[in-house]
Parts: structure tokens; sequence; C-alpha cells
């Protein structure tokens, strides 16, 4: 199957979305909602394209390509929609995290004042900053019906008031969370951040470019599940797992995400 997109034919399988039809043309796309182990929730609008024919633009990450079809990922429409995507963003949440100088945001324009909140330390493995949320709703996916199945987040409220929470908005250690960490993994502004990182930033002693990234096999079980260690002035300071390995696709239990500091001691 063949498709347009800036002007250029690409042959892609069929039944693939507009996404990773610009994915296999090499074709960069921005995204902040989507993930490839969780299904499309079309919240962030920030993957918009248009396509020759539709009349609104169209979220790259859940419309399926079809042959033939005509899109542009780079027109001043696009361009324009995801600078106010970000914009709207940066005006309203912390989002200090993520790079935005690509888009010709200016947030300081809009005449919006951000609420802010606490960071809220209830445990001692991550950090709830809900002033960093976005409602891109990975967390819940994950932990809901897509990954862990133990349904201890959600979505509360509605509109302008609708946030993240618990059951019955109690604290994490009285709720069915698990301490398995993935929607801390899935979480793509820091809304939910491990401790250990929390408290390194907040020190200024967080220093990605320090790090350097250890790939082993968790010990803790005979499943096999393949562990990132992010190592930092020869420290472990953080764990993930590849989102393409085949046992995990990302996800790990409390022991393989947060079972580490034995090694320094």
């Amino acid at each position: 199957m063949n498709v347009i997109i800036n002007g250029r034919a690409i042959e892609v399988v069929e039944g693939s979305t507009i996404l990773e039809a610009c994915r296999a043309g090499g074709i960069d796309v921005p995204t902040l909602c989507y993930l490839e182990t969780l299904e499309p929730t079309n919240a962030c609008r920030l993957c918009v394209v248009e396509v020759e024919g539709s009349g609104p633009l169209v979220p790259s990450c859940s419309r399926e390509a079809t042959e033939g079809m005509v899109i542009n990922t780079d027109s001043e429409r696009v361009r324009h929609s995801r600078r106010m995507v970000m914009e709207f963003l940066a005006a309203t949440t912390d989002i200090s995290l993520l790079d935005i100088d690509g888009f010709g945001a200016e947030p300081d324009r809009l005449p919006v004042e951000r609420e802010s909140a606490e960071a809220v330390v209830d445990n001692d493995l991550y950090v709830r900053d809900l002033e960093r949320c976005v409602l891109c709703y990975r967390c819940v996916d994950v932990c809901g019906e897509q990954a862990q199945n133990t349904f201890a987040i959600s979505v509360a409220g509605r509109g302008s008031s609708a946030r993240i929470a618990t059951e019955f908005d109690v604290a994490l250690p009285e709720s069915a969370c698990v301490f398995c960490g993935n929607c801390v993994a899935v979480c793509p502004t820091g809304a939910l951040i491990p401790l250990t990182e929390f408290q390194m930033r907040a020190d200024g002693t967080w220093d990605e470019e320090r790090q350097h990234v250890t790939r082993t096999v968790c010990a803790f079980c005979g499943v096999g599940c393949n562990l990132d260690l992010h190592v930092q002035d020869g420290s472990i300071v953080k764990v993930t797992s590849p989102l393409d390995h085949d046992i995990t696709s990302g996800n790990l239990c409390i022991k393989g995400r947060f079972g580490f500091q034995h090694v320094s001691t």
C-alpha cells in the first residue's frame, strides 16, 4: 500500500496508522500522549496532520492510512495547531521537563494563571507532582486493563477540574496500588516520577549527560525481564525496561523497578 506524505510516495503495511507510516518513511511527527505499547487515546492532539479531503486535522496516532492518502505533516495549519497545543499546555501546566523549543510556543502571552499544587510524597518509591500532569491518560491505561489490571488510579472530576486520582482520593499506601511503577515509566512529563530522581532534581544533581545505561536481566525471579540500569557517578539512579522487550513491553514489578538499593550497600 502506498501513501503520499509531504509529496513523497511511501510504501507502508496495510493497517498502519498515519503515524506509523510517517515513521516508516523517516518523517518525524511529535507525540505526547501516544505510546506504542498502549492503545491511542487521542488526548493531546499534538500529532495532528492534514489529510487531503478531510476538513479537520486528524490525529495521526489513531487514523488508519489508506491507499493513495495524501498527507501533509508540516503545513502552516499543522504547525499553528501544534504551537497552540504547546502554548496552552505550557501556560496551564509545568512542562519544564519537555523540550518545546521547536514549536515556537509563547505561553507567556496567554492571560492564564497556573494553579499551583504541592508534590505528594506519601511513599518511599515515587512522587505525584500533578502540577506537571497533562491528562494524557497513559498512567490510567497502563494501570488498567492494558497492562497491570490493578485499577488503582483513574480520572476524577470533569472538565477543567479533571485530575488523576486514586479511588476515593486516598493516599497511595491505602489504595490498590502495588507500586510496580509502570505508571511512572509511561509518564511523559514527570508528573509521576521516582523519588530518587525527584530528590536529585530538587538538589540539582540529576544529570542525564553523566548517566550511562547498562542492560541486564532481572535476578529476582525466573521470568527474564530485561532491565536498563541508569547509572550516574557509580550509583544506580533509575531502572527502566525497554518498550520493545517481548516479555515486559516496558513494564516491571516493584522488585524489578525499585529493588536496586542493595547494589550500592
